[in-house]
């Protein structure tokens, strides 16, 4: 605890490195997944391929693909921008289909109804699709967010800083304090956007509280129907 205490600073140095680093992959992974996410949904004949296809990146060796991404994009080996756009990759991996599913998850007749009132397509998918798939879509999201902070640390692996840090210079001066200070880092970074992320639904998505509400509330009218 006292290695800890004394180098605060760098483990939130490292922390903020990091997070920034994750929350990019995450949004960039979102913003390919929703619309390979649809095209999936809204054709059958192409749905197996793209989520097969997008689910086999997650088979990519996350060190192998760090060496490889540096000559296909051109940056150097130790640019950050490597380790975003692998992540981002593993993100696609995860949220395509959490897309494809959730927009699955929106009763049809509730399409129907936004159509007789006249919705177009663009519009139905935002206003009506989107929000519906929104609870599947943000359950993918946060499975993806805590992949991601564990997965960004091994960038340090190819030179890139943030929290992976801790890992390969603990175990090189054998300091096992540092090593821990890591790995709670990790764990406490993940815990946190999860849980931003679990308010940033219940802001966004206000209706499934109510939902929730009537359903509990509705059990016991029908388990009393039953008995009766």
């Amino acid at each position: 605890m006292t290695w800890i205490i004394d180098n605060l600073g760098l483990i939130a140095s490292l922390a903020a490195v990091h997070l920034q680093q994750s929350l990019i992959a995450l949004v960039l992974g979102v913003v390919v997944s929703v619309p390979l996410g649809w095209i999936a949904w809204r054709y059958r004949l192409v749905r197996g391929p793209v989520i097969v296809l997008t689910g086999l990146l997650y088979t990519i060796p996350s060190l192998a693909l760090l060496i490889l991404l540096p000559a296909l994009l051109g940056y150097s080996a130790i640019s950050p921008t490597n380790l975003v756009v692998a992540l981002a990759i593993y993100n696609v991996a995860i949220l395509v289909r959490a897309v494809a599913d959730g927009l699955d998850s929106v009763d049809a007749d509730v399409r129907r109804a936004a159509i007789a009132m006249g919705y177009g397509s663009g519009r139905r998918f935002w206003a009506v699709d989107m929000p519906l798939a929104g609870p599947v879509i943000l359950a993918g999201v946060r499975v993806a967010a805590v992949s991601t902070i564990a997965l960004a640390t091994v960038g340090i692996l190819v030179g890139v800083q943030n929290l992976g840090y801790l890992f390969t210079n603990g175990l090189d001066r054998r300091l096992i304090e540092e090593v821990f200070a890591g790995v709670i880092a990790v764990i406490l970074l993940a815990l946190v956007i999860d849980a931003l992320l679990v308010v940033l639904g219940r802001v966004l998505m206000p209706w499934q509280r109510s939902t929730r509400r009537r359903t509990r509330g509705s059990r016991p009218a029908v388990a009393a129907g039953g008995a009766a």
